[in-house]
């Protein structure tokens, strides 16, 4: 995908965000964790998420784009959800904001990449990455063997963005499509399921701006838009504009999906009341 140009400008503070799909059984985010600490004890280490659906980078892109500006810039952004670790996949560092974002071009950074705030990125070059000292990959967990290492000398400031290879305005698309106003009505898909069971979309609140009093349809059920859970009783569904700017189906004080039998990929439509 291609968009506006920008500056390499980026001043790290130390911060570094974690997001993959391993869960946490097992000394995988450890691990990760003990690669960046070896090269830069002082690391401020956040675990964005490592809940992410398995296999699939596109929800992980979707929270990294959504969770960002909470944090500090400088903050670097490590994403692993890499079902072609491996192959011939290539590895992406991208600049957007003041933030650094580092993970596999397989879609999952492309929607930081749209022409609305500028941003610039790098396709990694082994050979210009040489001098970092990246030993023993392994061909299965880049996670630990390559990403981490790179995202602790890019936090350190050791390894400038510019040097890392070559620049691309190219990233592989995402899989999940974006949203999509078909004449009056806004379609969109549910891409996670939360903790508590809320069918998150993929619809940002902005979609709704045309509506005066919208309702949202999914798995032939319809659903009022309200402002917060406690506007109706328990066992009750609604609708809201969700913490991350994104509309959700939910039900107060149950699951959602499970009530429904609804998960990932289902259908959203947004329409006038009538």
């Amino acid at each position: 995908m291609s968009g506006a140009t920008s500056s390499d400008d980026f001043s790290p503070c130390g911060v570094l965000t974690l997001t993959t799909d391993v869960g946490h059984k097992g000394p995988f985010i450890g691990t990760m964790k003990g690669q960046i600490l070896r090269r830069l004890p002082q690391a401020n280490i956040v675990d964005l998420t490592h809940e992410c659906s398995v296999h699939w980078p596109a929800e992980a892109g979707f929270w990294i784009s959504r969770a960002y500006p909470y944090f500090p810039t400088g903050t670097v952004h490590v994403a692993v959800v890499d079902p072609g670790v491996g192959s011939s996949r290539e590895l992406i560092l991208l600049l957007r904001d003041g933030h650094a974002f580092l993970g596999p071009d397989n879609g999952l950074l492309e929607p930081l990449c749209n022409d609305q705030v500028p941003w610039k990125a790098w396709r990694i070059n082994q050979q210009s990455v040489a001098h970092v000292g990246l030993e023993h990959v392994s061909a299965t967990f880049h996670g630990r063997d390559l990403f981490a290492p790179l995202a602790a000398e890019i936090a350190a400031g050791r390894l400038l963005p510019r040097n890392v290879g070559t620049a691309t305005r190219e990233l592989v698309p995402s899989i999940l499509e974006a949203p999509e106003k078909i004449g009056a009505s806004v379609h969109g898909v549910v891409v996670t399921v939360d903790h508590f069971g809320n069918l998150i979309s993929n619809i940002d609140q902005s979609l709704l701006e045309s509506f005066s009093n919208p309702v949202v349809r999914t798995g032939g059920h319809e659903f009022p838009m309200l402002k917060t859970y406690g506007q109706v009783t328990p066992g009750e569904y609604l609708a809201l504009v969700n913490s991350f700017g994104v509309i959700e189906i939910a039900c107060a004080e149950r699951s959602a999906a499970d009530g429904l039998g609804l998960e990932r990929g289902a259908p959203v439509v947004i329409t006038e009341a009538g």
